[in-house]
């Protein structure tokens, strides 16, 4: 993501493929145009003639979707000569889609893309931003170092980020205290602790299943990957993922990834964690008392569970976790062969200003911007790790470790948690699906 937010997408009726831009609006209009450079740094150059600009997303129905129209509703209002057609593509062969428009160049002039090596692998359609977009929109935004070239802070980013997204457990609060559990736990040992707390209380203590995703039939397993890897490596070692300095059976790697087997064999979790389909549900009710979920989620579980809900950072590893994952997974980027980069770039800078900030939190989102707060209390909860608790921000491990390990690891991962196969035997199965990539794949340059 963020395979992350799309995960949750739902898929939707394919509309048919848009023809890249055209079309404007009535000529009256452009007496009350104005550009962004007011509200956030926005370029000043913009076109003030009607023009009408195609927006992509693989967003379905969720969170994300509700942020980009507010984001365009109140960017029109401001440029009343500037129409954006939205476009919701199915989320299952988005990058197909935009893809095959980009080589007949009959795609839109603005797409969701999702960043790290998903940014790197589609750059060749997509235009870098420093020099179009405002260096004072730019660097209001945090994380563009994963949507550079081989992630360098210094780089170019491809993407404007849309929002700051989490992997995160969430618990309910009154199945803590009915269970008697004050604290919540940190470390393996005080997770298996309150498992048992938990059951002896009448409740499936940390439930796992798809989710209702339409990405795959089993449990996306990366967001407990990524809090596994937290556990072992420093975040400036996560390279040696992907160049192979540390191999994904070394002892340390099967060792953590079985503690975390330990959960289904302890109990921990639901016994079908492959086949359930409504686990949210199930927290949402009240029956399972955790969910290691993402922030695309959080508006869902504060509307049905008011205060009762709250985050925790999910505690796989024997000492308690420095780092949280907090990471811009996705944004928006202009296509190459766009003929309206200025006014893509104006739309792009207006996300980073207070009315764009304004759209994004009202749709329950965490602005990327620095030093941004949320309405929404269980966000502004995972911010605080951040930013109070000193928790040291990590991306999302599927977004930098190359996508064949990805694929592999959604077959292998959720059948290590389920028993089905020993952690040695998978991890060694992602290790080969590592040695097998192309010497280009495995280098330390992320590409």
């Amino acid at each position: 993501m963020p395979r992350k937010s799309v995960v949750a997408a739902l898929v939707v009726t394919a509309l048919a493929v848009a023809a890249c831009s055209s079309g404007t609006k009535s000529q009256t209009n452009t007496s009350n145009s104005a550009t962004s450079s007011g509200a956030g740094g926005a370029s000043s150059n913009a076109n003030t003639a009607p023009v009408t600009l195609t927006l992509w997303h693989n967003y379905g129905t969720e969170q994300n979707a509700t942020a980009t129209q507010n984001l365009v509703n109140a960017y029109e209002k401001l440029h009343p000569n500037v129409t954006i057609k939205v476009v919701s593509q199915p989320a299952d062969n988005y990058f197909s889609l935009l893809q095959a428009a980009a080589i007949s160049k009959t795609g839109p002039d603005i797409a969701v893309m999702w960043t790290g090596l998903f940014t790197l692998q589609y750059k060749d359609f997509l235009t870098p931003l420093k020099g179009l977009v405002p260096d004072a929109a730019l660097t209001k935004q945090q994380g563009l170092e994963w949507m550079t070239d081989n992630f360098n802070p210094n780089g170019n980013p491809y993407v404007m980020p849309l929002e700051t997204q989490f992997y995160i457990g969430f618990y309910n609060k009154a199945a803590f205290a009915k269970a008697g559990i004050t604290q919540v736990p940190q470390t393996w040992n005080e997770l298996y602790a309150a498992c048992d707390k938990l059951k002896a209380a009448g409740y499936t203590p940390l439930v796992y299943g798809n989710g209702g995703q339409s990405l795959g039939a089993e449990f996306y397993p990366w967001y407990d990957a990524s809090y596994i890897e937290i556990g072992l490596l420093p975040v400036d070692q996560w390279r040696n993922l992907y160049d192979g300095k540390t191999p994904w059976n070394s002892p340390e790697e099967i060792a953590a990834f079985s503690k975390w087997a330990a959960l289904h064999d302890k109990g921990c979790t639901n016994p079908d964690v492959l086949t359930k389909t409504n686990n949210i549900d199930d927290f949402v009710n009240g029956k399972a008392a955790m969910i290691i979920d993402g922030t695309w989620d959080t508006q869902k579980f504060t509307d049905a569970m008011k205060d009762n809900v709250a985050a925790f950072v999910p505690p796989f590893s024997d000492t308690p976790i420095k780092g949280v994952v907090n990471y811009p997974g996705d944004g928006f980027s202009i296509m190459s062969y766009s003929k309206h980069k200025a006014e893509a770039a104006d739309f792009l800078a207006f996300i980073a200003s207070p009315e764009g900030q304004a759209a994004i939190n009202a749709a329950g989102l965490i602005p990327d911007t620095e030093g941004a707060t949320t309405s929404n209390p269980v966000n502004q909860q995972m911010l605080d790790f951040v930013s109070k608790d000193g928790m040291t921000p990590y991306p999302m491990l599927d977004n930098v470790v190359q996508g064949e390990i990805v694929d592999a690891g959604n077959k292998i991962l959720p059948s290590i948690l389920a028993g089905k196969i020993s952690p040695s035997d998978g991890l060694g199965q992602l290790q080969s699906t590592w040695a097998h990539l192309s010497p280009d794949k495995r280098s330390n340059v992320y590409q």
